[in-house]
């Protein structure tokens, strides 16, 4: 800074600012960086598995239908018969049928009402805590469809083999319509709860890839 004398005008100084050129008198565009939002691999696996659940819960849907439309069109009557003896085999002389038939009747409901809440993890694969519900839903189910199968499976296995300990006889000799269809029932009964355990792996491994 130079100062002049009392009459004279203060001049100062200043030192210029140095702009880089790109040689054409221009300056340089600033460059900016951009960056491009990678979708996560892991969205479309776990939207595939939803797929695969609302897949496999029709087909539950499907067996476990026909498990109870088909005891409970279990029955046969003998064509010999008097008046005063019919011999006759239907689902709801057992208990342990008319047991099956209305398990397997909440199971299918329970089904058919879970199917919009597969839907909804079709939408929006990463909904953690509809797939836990999911999960615990159908663990219950799973355990009645498998006790209630395996309670039947019993008494067919008694009405084709019998039990000479217990003197009870082999009614499929006689009645081999009736117990082709409570066969049938408890066979369709167990692939629904077979598909259950299915779903319950598949809720379960996309929870874990959360």
């Amino acid at each position: 800074m130079e100062s002049g004398r009392s009459g004279d005008s203060t001049v100062l100084n200043m030192p210029e600012s140095k702009v880089k050129t790109n040689g054409k008198g221009k300056t340089p565009a600033t460059s900016t960086a951009t960056t491009k939002a990678t979708p996560d691999p892991r969205g479309g696996s776990k939207k595939g598995i939803a797929i695969l659940d609302f897949i496999l819960r029709l087909f539950a849907i499907a067996a476990a239908i026909g498990a109870t439309a088909t005891m409970g069109a279990a029955d046969q009557q003998l064509p010999f018969f008097t008046q005063f003896f019919q011999f006759e085999a239907q689902y709801d002389d057992f208990e342990v049928f008319v047991f099956f038939l209305i398990t397997n009747g909440i199971v299918s409901a329970y089904l058919i009402l879970s199917l919009p809440f597969s839907i909804v993890c079709i939408i929006r694969p990463y909904a953690a805590g509809l797939k836990l519900l999911l999960i615990i839903f159908d663990t219950v189910i799973m355990a009645l469809t498998i006790a209630a199968a395996a309670a039947a499976a019993s008494i067919v296995y008694l009405a084709h083999s019998g039990n000479p300990n217990a003197n009870w006889l082999a009614i499929c000799q006689q009645f081999g319509d009736f117990c082709q269809a409570t066969s049938a029932a408890v066979v369709a009964s167990f692939i629904t709860s077979t598909l259950l355990i299915c779903l319950i792996v598949l809720s379960a491994f996309a929870l874990r890839r959360n």
